[in-house]
């Protein structure tokens, strides 16, 4: 599966590649309507990448004017960089892991670590993280558990809570969600969640088939 965290290295045929194998959530599914038609319109404007693609559209302005140029409806524009965006979970704070320590919190911001992407880029060793927990004060085995949180989150979809299930199910990484069982990881994390000790409702098998797939972009 191709990874999608170097964006200047990803094709458009890549991106709708993406698009068309994935199990699109019920509002999505209109970007299946004429996207071969829609993809090569934005290949002719000159667009070969996937940062090419999201260079275009940053703002309003943006996208009324790639719409104009490309001759794609701009709703059909609008709904397409709600799709690829969401494939780039924004960075998390640290302090949205909140059952951690506060106090660890607070060192590692002082250390200037304050959000998972700050964390992930500063400690992706496991050398790294014991010298970050030493320079900042803070306990070992916090920073590599928040580390673990910080890749995860990496994902789409995979909140602080979602992040913290799956840890519980013994799944601790993005490479190890993507290399997972769907429905043994499904299993898994309803018996964590039993007694709606995370949140209520059931953990639908096809959500978690969405959840693997999205790793292995990752």
């Amino acid at each position: 599966m191709k990874k999608f965290s170097n964006a200047e290295k990803v094709k458009m045929r890549d991106v709708r590649k993406r698009i068309e194998q994935a199990d699109l959530v019920p509002s999505r599914l209109p970007l299946l309507d004429g996207i071969e038609r829609s993809f090569k319109a934005l290949e002719r404007r000159g667009i070969a990448t996937l940062a090419g693609l999201r260079g275009e559209w940053k703002t309003a302005k943006s996208r009324e004017l790639l719409a104009k140029a490309s001759g794609i409806d701009l709703p059909y524009l609008v709904l397409l960089r709600r799709e690829v965006e969401s494939w780039f979970p924004k960075p998390l704070p640290l302090k949205s892991f909140d059952w951690f320590p506060k106090s660890d919190i607070a060192k590692l911001e002082k250390a200037g670590i304050r959000d998972a992407a700050a964390l992930f880029r500063a400690a992706e060793t496991r050398k790294e993280r014991a010298a970050l927990a030493k320079n900042a004060g803070a306990a070992p085995g916090v920073v590599d558990d928040l580390f673990r949180c910080a890749d995860l989150t990496r994902v789409q979809w995979v909140s602080p809570a979602a992040a913290r299930m799956l840890m519980e199910t013994g799944c601790n990484s993005a490479a190890e969600l993507s290399a997972a069982d769907a429905t043994d990881l499904c299993a898994a994390l309803e018996r964590v969640n039993a007694g709606g000790k995370f949140f209520k409702g059931k953990i639908g098998l096809r959500d978690v088939k969405r959840l693997v797939r999205a790793a292995g972009y990752v």
